[in-house]
């Protein structure tokens, strides 16, 4: 039986990932690193204060990696800036395991060529926190099972299983797991037509946040990027307080999806101000990754009215988000090296958005329709709770 090791809070690692970059990796045994231990032994790094500190840094090493999507971390443009930052700021790299603080903070912010004094009030706290996400996740990861890193099980499946696939996506599948290419369970077929030359949707009766083994959720956002709360009724609410990391008595200790979003805000200059309709920002799946889901993609799409009270959608925007998550979920497979094949969509501006439910099932259906005539080998999740909406939903796959 696998032994699930409880995992610490984001804020206790990031206070600990403060303290660590200003001492350095040789002054780990001088720092408070309660949180850093606990991770590492859900990572199954260590198993005690014997080999802490080995651990702690096989960890941290780890998450690095994670930053730079699984990939070695190079001090040169190839490799993602939030990575190097990391890297520099706690001598990750080789032969930078001792250099003194202000060296290391120095080499992070020539990453963003700012100075030491702007990066250590601004791009540092983003890349601490990054650190710690990062971390918990390789934890989070080891602890399930689904260690970063590991090969995935090859699946072959007879070549009238499925349409024929771009030789691209076809390796992607290839290492997708079983999990993730047998039918959802509880899902009604859409009725056959137009659809099934282009590849598989199918519609299924079940709250968003209860899907099961699909890679990309959607969910639907405003446009300044702020989710719902989580007792509120919506899609956003719903996947926010999904994928939540609580402690034992179920409190969150990290807000996983509003948290990344804003550090995105932070990093592009938005905070506060609105995005353009259509875009789609992606984001970790946080608790949701136990249940097979990898990455939530956000997609902005209801401009608040008056004051804020009310939310307009506009139909058109639609089709701009279909094509955007899959777009962002190509460049995620194959720069994350995540093995991703399906993506789920709810009804995208029925619920506080108002649009009619034929006229949002009309526009997702076409869209769906021409992102999978482009590449025929992805599997698409269409759910709402309303059994009524699922009919709607079947109906229209089949008008011409």
């Amino acid at each position: 039986m696998r032994i699930m090791h409880p995992l610490p809070s984001h804020e206790s690692l990031v206070a600990e990932l403060r303290e660590l970059r200003r001492r350095g990796l040789p002054g780990l045994r001088h720092c408070t690193t309660v949180a850093l231990c606990q991770a590492a032994v859900a990572a199954g790094l260590c198993t005690g204060p014997e080999d802490e500190q080995t651990g702690i840094e096989e960890l941290l090493g780890a998450a690095v990696r994670r930053l730079a999507g699984g990939r070695p971390v190079r001090d040169d443009d190839s490799c993602d800036p939030l990575a190097r930052a990391a890297a520099h700021s706690f001598g990750i790299f080789a032969a930078r395991r001792g250099v003194p603080g202000t060296d290391r903070r120095k080499a992070a912010a020539a990453v963003y060529g700012v100075t030491t004094e702007r990066f250590r009030k601004s791009q540092e706290h983003d890349v601490v926190a990054e650190l710690a996400a990062a971390v918990l996740t390789v934890a989070r990861e080891a602890s399930t099972g689904e260690r970063a890193g590991r090969t995935p099980e090859v699946v072959r499946e007879p070549a009238t299983a499925a349409p024929a696939a771009s030789p691209a996506h076809a390796a992607r599948l290839a290492a997708a797991p079983p999990s993730r290419r047998r039918p959802h369970p509880g899902v009604l077929p859409a009725t056959a037509g137009p659809v099934a030359p282009a590849g598989r949707i199918t519609v299924r009766v079940c709250p968003i946040e209860e899907v099961r083994d699909v890679d990309v959720l959607v969910s639907s956002e405003n446009t300044y990027l702020e989710m719902s709360k989580t007792f509120r009724p919506t899609v956003s609410g719903a996947l926010r307080r999904a994928a939540a990391l609580r402690d034992a008595a179920g409190e969150i200790v990290d807000d996983v999806l509003s948290r990344e979003l804003g550090v995105w805000l932070r990093t592009q200059g938005r905070t506060g101000m609105p995005v353009r309709p259509g875009t789609v920002v992606a984001t970790s799946s946080g608790a949701l990754a136990a249940q097979g889901v990898r990455r939530i993609h956000h997609a902005a799409i209801a401009t608040p009215v008056g004051d804020g009270d009310r939310y307009h959608v506009s139909p058109a925007v639609l089709g701009e988000v279909v094509r955007k998550s899959f777009e962002l979920a190509r460049h995620e497979s194959e720069f994350l090296s995540l093995p991703m094949s399906s993506i789920c969509f709810p009804l995208l501006g029925s619920g506080r958005g108002g649009l009619p439910v034929e006229t949002v099932a009309r526009r997702l259906l076409g869209a769906l329709r021409e992102e999978l005539r482009r590449d025929p080998s992805w599997s698409v999740l269409l759910v709402t709770p309303e059994e009524s909406h699922a009919r709607l939903l079947t109906a229209a796959s089949s008008a011409p």
